[in-house]
């Protein structure tokens, strides 16, 4: 039996610009941006319009803040930073100089709740600056759900709320 040669068929896909690879953004020069509280994209811009709220878009860059997806991972790290922080210390305290119980906590709860206050906006910052360099939850510009009229609701957005 003559042995026969397959011929290729046609590419399965055609490289062009916009198939290829996008560029790799630098995850520690925005997570740093964000927690100075700046635009992970330029640095210039504010992310915040409040205390948690971040702004719909940079003012210095037009960067779209409004897809991000934070969630409850900046209060999570928070927990864990400031419990490294204060355990450590009150463990301390307790077995070098044992003080009553109501002068510990009269100094531990005010100490604990001013550093979570303290952190957990440059730790949001952070996480949408990490977020933004890894083109996740909305700042991937080659993803089809993507937009770029901001005055519009994404489509999953609006699935998402129908459930």
């Amino acid at each position: 039996m003559p042995m026969q040669l397959k011929t290729p068929g046609p590419p399965a896909e055609v490289w062009t610009a916009d198939t290829a690879a996008p560029d790799k953004r630098n995850a520690f020069a925005a997570m740093r941006r964000g927690l100075r509280g700046r635009c992970p994209r330029c640095g210039e811009g504010k992310l915040f319009r409040a205390f948690l709220k971040t702004r719909d878009h940079c003012a210095a860059c037009g960067q779209d803040f409004t897809a991000h997806r934070a969630d409850d991972l900046p209060a999570y790290l928070v927990i864990v930073i400031v419990g490294h922080i204060i355990v450590p210390m009150i463990l301390w305290i307790e077995t070098d100089y044992a003080p009553p119980v109501l002068l510990q906590l009269a100094i531990y709860l005010p100490v604990t709740l001013v550093a979570a206050l303290l952190l957990i906006q440059p730790v949001k910052g952070a996480v949408v600056g990490l977020q933004w360099a890894f083109r996740m939850h909305g700042f991937d510009e080659n993803d089809p759900d993507y937009r770029d009229d901001k005055s519009t609701p994404r489509d999953h957005d609006e699935r998402d709320a129908t459930g």
